[in-house]
């Protein structure tokens, strides 16, 4: 059964809670940005692909997560390997949860080693109006 927050995000026709509340927010602040309109090809023993959850007009690729998996860290390193010239950025519930259980590092902690630029709950304004 979902969640509150997952079902209306559904129900808005996105995957959870946290992409309905940033497309709302990028919508309140007039930014213009399409949702999961785009596909990058990246290789692991095989092709895949990434759908990024939200890409402003200005480039930047915000990916909103709840629960930062294992395979989901993999996966981003692997693509910022192999397409370095997408600037992907993320949005956390809690970038200070941990890792895993037991884990001294958090998801801001792993975002820092590898220079990705992330907050938590919303967009910040400064990602909505940076021009490149």
């Amino acid at each position: 059964m979902a969640t509150p927050t997952k079902a209306r995000g559904l129900k808005h026709g996105y995957r959870s809670g946290l992409e309905d509340k940033i497309s709302d927010q990028l919508k309140g602040s007039g930014v213009k940005f399409t949702y999961e309109s785009m596909k990058i090809t990246y290789h692991v023993d095989e092709l895949r692909k990434y759908t990024p959850d939200f890409i402003l007009f200005n480039g930047i690729i915000v990916e909103t997560k709840g629960r930062f998996t294992a395979a989901d860290r993999k996966k981003h390193l692997l693509i910022k390997e192999q397409c370095p010239e997408f600037d992907i950025r993320f949005v956390f519930s809690n970038s200070k949860a941990k890792l895993n259980k037991g884990a001294k590092s958090s998801y801001g902690d792993w975002c820092n080693k590898y220079g990705f630029l992330y907050a938590d709950k919303e967009v910040p304004k400064e990602w909505l109006s940076e021009t490149f």
